[in-house]
């Protein structure tokens, strides 16, 4: 009886990255932003601008890379068997002869992804105010805050399963014998079971 059970390969890279965020006028801080301005005591036929801009941007990038395989060569032989030249043949046989084999890989990713309330898009406060203009003045407050999320997922998973069964019976042989009687050669099986799992969450 031969058995022979070969290499089992998992491979797994897995890479979250970049964040970055950016805030104008007063500058951003790990928890946001915020910035306020006023148009207050404004002269006679002025133009008075107070303007807030914030622009967060957040990238996210996940490469997963699967590799799974498996290779099972399995042989299985009974010997021959040979009863001659006997007065009584009697039994003459060979054993059984069997393989088994079983494989379970299993492989799980998790990837997080920046989620809208994160702070990679960060709150921010901008005020703006008007406050004793002048006559025939133009006064403006405007206010822009920009979010920008991406999200990259590459996902690769490649399975090879090779499996290969060689089942031989051996030969029998009864010849020149008064009495044949009885001459078997053994059961020879093979058997594999394999189960793969892959599973990735961006």
């Amino acid at each position: 009886m031969t058995k022979r059970i070969m290499r089992v390969a998992a491979t797994g890279v897995a890479s979250l990255g970049l964040m970055a965020g950016f805030a104008g006028l007063a500058g951003a801080s790990p928890g946001g932003s915020s910035s306020s301005g006023t148009n207050n005591t404004t002269g006679y036929n002025s133009t008075n601008r107070v303007t807030s801009s914030t622009t967060n941007h957040t990238r996210t990038t996940n490469h997963n890379n699967v590799g799974l395989q498996n290779i099972n060569p399995q042989i299985a032989a009974s010997g021959n068997v040979s009863s001659s030249r006997n007065t009584r043949g009697g039994s003459a046989g060979s054993g059984n002869a069997s393989n088994s084999s079983s494989l379970h890989a299993a492989v799980a990713f998790t990837n997080s992804s920046p989620s809208s309330g994160s702070s990679s898009s960060a709150s921010t406060s901008n005020t703006g105010t008007n406050s004793t203009t002048g006559a025939n003045s133009t006064n403006t407050v405007k206010s822009t805050t920009t979010n920008t999320t991406t999200v990259d997922n590459h996902n690769n998973v490649d399975v090879t399963n090779d499996n290969f069964q060689l089942a031989h019976s051996g030969n029998v042989s009864s010849s020149q014998n008064t009495v044949g009687g009885n001459a078997t050669s053994g059961n020879a099986t093979n058997s594999s079971s394999s189960t793969f799992t892959v599973s990735i969450s961006n």
